[in-house]
């Protein structure tokens, strides 16, 4: 029966892939046709997604792509789901869950989108050309817009661009439902201040290593959109960048969609970077480079063309690739024909919706750390103490570019909630978010003395770090300049422990943010330390039941959290050296891939398929994973790689797959990896993927095999080794 069924479902999936390949061919043909009916002029009405034009309105059906921020649901586009921001998707190490969301957001896309036709102008932000996901790798955590991707590693981040943009734009073999636009290609990480002045400077080793391995999973999945960043790319424009756009996008890739200028950023070409002298010949730069869409400038590529400065044949082909992509929205066709123009608007914020919300929510928190077991919160924890400026704090619940909801659940409404009338719970904020007190006298400190248990929700939001214009608290246009807490809030807490510990009573530490909070004395303070990062509509109810023990934590760190400033480069040094657990030097505080949760877990038994292969070959690694603790619950088993002697530098240990395993107590599960020849391959000076001969170590464990690792609980990791001859 198992056979039969795998032969259906290749017989099936063949006749998508033909059904593919038969429409690509005439979605070509239809592009071709209808471009051949239009004037120079008129094909540079497509580049916004086109409208009738006067005596060929039978030409166009449907109506305009548009643009939606969907970092983590329809933003800007008035009440959609609020899933967790994109650093706590990344701390799910769950692709087929992120999948799961994203397919529930691009559903309230279109509703929204058909939705918003139906009156006399459309809403504002209701489009399908989608801005996510973000896939640049989070290399130092100051950088405020690092909320907005997966983390520090760049297989974390592909297999998760992989699963958004599959989930986003949907499984029809004809139709796209929306456009995922990958962003921001291909360097960008900081400083957000000099975005629009700065010239990334950067190896072919890293950015073949690290920065572009989430861009090129991206499109080969398939995403229809990719968008240039502001900066420069080794004195180069991002969106004006034959290399960058032509030679590696689309000649080494095989990207087919269109390519998209962040906003302005061409501008930027002749107003700061002067590569250019005007607007006209900015947009000529950048269609020439490969740059599809390329904002204003864009409007003067008909002038362009007619004084020499690029050709009709360059404005053809960036207007075939958009229109090629607006073609498989079906805005062309008519609305019964397009099977995702009948979503109806209930889907929005529905229940599905919001359970899926909430299982992302809790599927995100970290449990860092739990001394005694203090977690989950038993019987005997009747008096608990809430406080913290976040722990009331609707704006620390949506991140960076989020949706609006009427009903999102902060982390004191989940505890009151679950504690019900068996518990007493009391409530003080304590301190401010971002300033220190202004009356001297403090009450509130010495209540931690009176209760069982204190709760204490400290951190950041997105009005502290985010995109230059959005954080209104940031003293560095978005960055942070400082690691810590803010500092009045790390004296609040420190006294809270003091008081707590004096009677013998507990405190738990639950950090808010998008990023990477240094605070070492704090976190050895505290008994507990949940990281519940900017967690959507759904993160009270998500945070109250790992609290009391309804659901057990199952997150893993998706960065290093280090000890201090001191122990990362200079912020403005693209280089990887002594960045992210991969390269670092210094001892992590809370290491990448680390989490806890209210189990144990084991590992033993690792076998490998071989113990010395040709170049070329692949190898099975065979490990049983036990739950030796009292209670179900969920690893994440990773595989990380050493190349032991290599040419060139390579990572301590690099991550190449992971897999999230549900165990039942006492229960044990054989799991198999298979490790391909590109997995043990390095990346050379040149950029160039090559496997070396030579001996690899091959670990597997529920964290990254730093010693700090199992220092903190993670379980001990098993490890072998293999040589390729």
């Amino acid at each position: 029966m198992g056979k039969t069924k795998r032969r259906i479902e290749t017989f099936v999936q063949n006749l998508i892939n033909i059904s593919a390949i038969t429409y690509d061919a005439v979605y070509n043909e239809r592009v071709r046709d209808f471009m051949s009916r239009l004037t120079l002029d008129e094909k540079i009405h497509q580049f916004w997604g086109g409208w009738p034009i006067k005596g060929k309105e039978k030409l166009f059906v449907g109506g305009p792509m548009g643009w939606t921020e969907t970092l983590h649901g329809a933003a800007n586009t008035g009440i959609a789901t609020v899933f967790p921001e994109p650093i706590a998707l990344g701390a799910t190490f769950d692709p087929l869950l992120i999948k799961r969301m994203a397919a529930a957001i691009s559903d309230e896309v279109r509703a929204k989108y058909h939705a918003s036709l139906g009156g006399n102008s459309r809403w504002p932000m209701a489009g399908l050309l989608c801005g996510a996901p973000t896939v640049n790798i989070f290399r130092d955590p100051r950088w405020g817009r690092g909320q907005e991707g997966y983390g520090e590693d760049p297989v974390l981040m592909a297999r998760l661009a992989v699963a958004y943009v599959k989930g986003l734009q949907g499984d029809d073999p004809r139709y796209l439902k929306v456009i995922s636009c990958l962003k921001h290609f291909g360097a960008h990480s900081g400083p957000e201040r000099d975005r629009h002045n700065f010239n990334v400077k950067v190896g072919l080793k890293d950015l073949y290593e690290t920065y572009f391995p989430a861009f090129e999973a991206g499109v080969r999945a398939g995403a229809s959109a990719v968008m240039g960043a502001y900066t420069l790319l080794n004195g180069v424009h991002c969106c004006a960048n034959p290399w960058l756009l032509k030679k590696v996008l689309r000649d080494e890739w095989g990207f087919k969609g269109f390519v998209i200028t962040d906003s302005g950023a061409t501008d930027d070409i002749y107003k700061t970077y002067k590569i250019a002298k005007n607007a006209m010949e900015a947009g000529a730069l950048a269609c020439k480079g490969g740059c599809d869409m390329g904002g204003g400038p864009s409007r003067y590529l008909a002038d362009a063309v007619r004084k020499g400065l690029c050709t009709e044949a360059d404005v053809d082909e960036a207007v075939k690739n958009c229109l090629t992509v607006r073609f498989r929205l079906g805005l062309f066709d008519p609305p019964e024909k397009v099977p995702y123009s009948r979503i109806p608007v209930s889907v929005v914020n529905c229940k599905k919706h919001r359970a899926l919300a909430y299982e992302t929510a809790v599927k995100s928190m970290v449990l860092l750390k739990n001394r005694d077991g203090l977690l989950p919160l038993g019987p005997q924890a009747r008096r608990i103490f809430v406080t913290g400026p976040m722990a009331f704090d609707g704006d620390v619940m949506l991140g960076q570019y989020f949706a609006v909801n009427n009903r999102v659940t902060t982390f004191l409404e989940g505890i009151l909630d679950r504690a019900g009338n068996t518990r007493s719970v009391n409530y003080r904020k304590g301190c401010p978010a971002f300033q220190p007190r202004v009356n001297p006298l403090d009450l509130v400190t010495n209540m931690a003395a009176h209760y069982d248990v204190t709760i204490a929700v400290m951190g950041i939001s997105a009005l502290f770090e985010g995109e230059e214009f959005e954080p209104i608290l940031s003293d560095d246009i978005g960055d942070r300049t400082y690691i810590g807490l803010p500092p009045h809030q790390s004296k609040y807490f420190a006294g809270l422990c003091a008081k707590a510990h004096e009677k013998g009573k507990k405190i738990i530490l639950v950090v808010t943010a998008g990023s990477a909070i240094a605070e070492p004395e704090l976190y050895d303070m505290a008994d507990a330390v949940i990281y519940a990062w900017y967690p959507g509509e759904e993160g009270g109810n998500a945070l109250a039941d790992i609290l009391f023990g309804t659901t057990s934590p199952c997150g893993r760190l998706p960065i290093t959290i280090p000890y201090a400033l001191k122990d990362i480069p200079n912020y403005n040094d693209y280089r990887m050296a002594n960045r992210t657990y991969r390269y670092m030097k210094a001892k992590p505080y809370f290491p990448f891939g680390f989490g806890l949760g209210y189990s144990k877990f084991a590992y033993s038994g690792l076998k490998l398929s071989a113990k010395s292969i040709p170049a070329g070959e692949k190898v099975v690694a065979e490990v049983t994973v036990k739950n030796a603790g009292a209670s179900a619950a969920t690893e994440v088993a990773q595989l990380y790689i050493t190349d032991c002697k290599a040419t060139v530098p390579v990572p301590h240990y690099a991550l190449k797959d992971f897999t999230r395993v549900h165990l039942k107590p006492g229960a044990s599960k054989k799991l198999r990896f298979t490790i391909m020849p590109d997995m043990l391959a390095l990346v050379d000076n040149q950029g160039q993927k090559r496997l070396e001969p030579g001996e690899f170590r091959i670990t597997i464990g529920g964290a990254c095999p730093s010693p700090r690792s199992i220092e903190l609980g993670a379980p001990k990791p098993v490890a072998a080794t293999i040589r390729v001859r």
